[in-house]
């Protein structure tokens, strides 16, 4: 009967035990329910805006180069004006030559 005894005494002090600590299970959750947890964004607030006053910057960069390549490329020539000059002036001319050449020997 002593080992039932035992038993017995060592089973309702666990279950003391664990009712002790669903107790203490549930003061917990309802404090964990009760506390409101507050985000404090400024810290990464002010990184996004660092971040996007740099990405407007480099926008800007971008779009000055962009531009000043356009106008670089609207103002680029294949040949220079004065090798356009000459290049039809020598044609004209060699035109002209074979023309008084070819009239010179018909007429």
């Amino acid at each position: 009967m002593t080992k039932l005894e035992e038993l017995t005494a060592l089973l309702v002090n666990e279950l003391t035990d664990f009712k002790n600590d669903v107790e203490k299970l549930e003061k917990i959750n309802g404090q964990i329910k009760e506390t409101k947890l507050k985000m404090d964004l400024a810290e990464y607030k002010s990184i996004i805006e660092s971040h996007q006053e740099q990405m407007i910057s480099c926008i800007k960069n971008i779009e000055r180069f962009e531009s000043r390549f356009e106008s670089k490329i609207k103002q680029a020539k294949i040949y220079p004006n004065w090798a356009v000059v000459v290049f039809i002036v020598s044609t004209l001319l060699g035109i002209g030559t074979i023309v008084f050449l070819v009239m010179r020997y018909l007429g």
